[in-house]
C-alpha cells in the first residue's frame, strides 16, 4: 500500500458510543419487548432511511400507520434522541488525537447520520471539530455502502485515495469502500486498530 496521508473516520461505533438501547431500556421494562420494538418498528432499516435524506416526521409517519399503538416509543426516537448517546470510545478519540498532532496527516469523517440529529452531537462531542470536513449522509442524500458516497468525500476535499485509510464498524461498508478502491480497515477494538495501522507503517 502506498504511503498513508489521509485517515477518514467512521463516527458512530467508533468514536462515538451510540445505541438506541440506551434510551429503550428506560421505556421498555421487558428487554424481550423492547427487542422486538426495535427489529420490527423502528428498525435499523427505518433508521438508516432517515441516514439516507428521509426526515424523522415523514419516518415516523410511516411506522404510525402500521403501529399506532406504539406512538409513544416511536415519537420517543427523535424526541428523546439524545438519550442514545453514551459518551466516546476515549482510546480511539485518544488515535484521532495523535493523527490531529502529527502535521504528516489529514482527517476527516463519513458518517451515516441523519441530518436533523448530527448537531446533537457536534454540539455535545468537542473533538468533532478536529476534522478539516465531516460528510453527513443525511446531508447530501446519499450514505454508505453507496459507492457515490465514497466518491462523493474524495472529490469534496481532494484526497487521493491511493494515500488515504478509511475506517468504519461495519464490514459492509468497509468492503464497499475496498471495492471502490478506498482502501479500509474495519474497527473492531482501539488496541486491533492501532496494530493495524502500525501494520501499514503509519504514525499512531
Amino acid at each position: 500500500m502506498n504511503k498513508v496521508e489521509t485517515i477518514i473516520f467512521d463516527l458512530g461505533g467508533v468514536l462515538i458510543d451510540w445505541n438506541p438501547r440506551y434510551l429503550y431500556r428506560k421505556i421498555f421494562k421487558d428487554e424481550e419487548k423492547m427487542e422486538w420494538f426495535l427489529n420490527n418498528v423502528c428498525d435499523m432499516d427505518w433508521n438508516e432511511a432517515q441516514d439516507g435524506g428521509r426526515s424523522f416526521a415523514e419516518g415516523n409517519q410511516e411506522v404510525l400507520e402500521k403501529f399506532p399503538e406504539y406512538e409513544k416509543e416511536i415519537l420517543a426516537y427523535f424526541d428523546r434522541w439524545a438519550e442514545m448517546l453514551n459518551g466516546v470510545n476515549q482510546d480511539v478519540v485518544d488515535i484521532l488525537q495523535s493523527f490531529r498532532d502529527n502535521p504528516k496527516y489529514r482527517i476527516y469523517a463519513l458518517t451515516n447520520w441523519s441530518a436533523e440529529t448530527f448537531p446533537i452531537a457536534l454540539e455535545r462531542f468537542e473533538f468533532l471539530k478536529w476534522f478539516e470536513g465531516i460528510l453527513v449522509s443525511g446531508k447530501v442524500n446519499l450514505k454508505k455502502p453507496d459507492p457515490a458516497i465514497y466518491s462523493l468525500i474524495l472529490k469534496r476535499y481532494q484526497i487521493s485515495k491511493e494515500h488515504a485509510i478509511f475506517i468504519d464498524d461495519s464490514q459492509r461498508n468497509v468492503d464497499a469502500s475496498i471495492k471502490f478502491g478506498l482502501p479500509a480497515v474495519r474497527f473492531e477494538t482501539a488496541t486491533k486498530l492501532k496494530e493495524d495501522l502500525l501494520q501499514l507503517g503509519m504514525e499512531v
